[in-house]
């Protein structure tokens, strides 16, 4: 299986954040604050699960699988700085995560089927694989089609104010630009990245 489709509000809640952004799972969330199960009295995390549910937050917040995950620790791992740092900064770097930071969608797996269904075009060349690693001095634009910049015209309506300094979006032309490399500073995610390290070090 490629994503999750099971149901989100679960996740959010065993994980004790928002790691998925729609408006249902947020909701479905903040109804039943405690983790999901029949009993709601927990024994105290060991370092162990501490350490798994630190590195579930970013399989889930950038939709990845285990194997994806596997692969980009490796080239964090092999590259010169802080791991973990390194690591976020790869997942970040992402076409989808670029896509949903620059404004185009509301979630990242909205982003993720966008570019699935070639609704995007990278350096004009229209691409269908959400996990490619931009760099700077990209563009992304949306295909030039009328019924699919009507769609994302009316998503950004309603979507959040673009909130990467890294990306460059302009809204008018629906074209966003990677202006420079993001650093750990930029990532969004609240993660014990140190944790995760050890965690996948073993």
């Amino acid at each position: 299986m490629g994503r999750y489709i099971g149901p989100k509000g679960r996740v959010n809640r065993r994980i004790g954040m928002n790691v998925f952004e729609s408006a249902g799972a947020i909701k479905a969330s903040e109804r039943k604050e405690y983790p999901p199960g029949m009993h709601r009295r927990r024994k105290k995390a060991t370092n162990y699960g501490a350490a798994l549910n630190e590195k579930q937050k970013i399989k889930f917040y950038y939709g990845l699988r285990d194997r994806q995950l596997r692969r980009y620790f490796d080239k964090a791992r092999r590259m010169k700085g802080n791991t973990g740092q390194l690591l976020l900064i790869l997942c970040e770097l992402r076409l989808d995560n670029v896509v949903r930071r620059a404004g185009f969608t509301m979630t990242r797996p909205q982003a993720r089927q966008g570019i699935v269904h070639r609704h995007f075009q990278l350096n004009g060349v229209t691409v269908s694989k959400p996990s490619i690693i931009v760099k700077p001095g990209d563009v992304i634009t949306l295909r030039n089609r009328p019924n699919i910049r009507k769609l994302y015209t009316a998503i950004g309506e309603s979507a959040p104010a673009p909130s990467a300094e890294w990306v460059s979006f302009d809204k008018a032309e629906m074209k966003a630009i990677v202006t420079a490399r993001p650093t750990f500073e930029d990532v969004q995610l609240q993660v014990e990245v140190g944790q995760v390290v050890a965690f996948m070090s073993r």
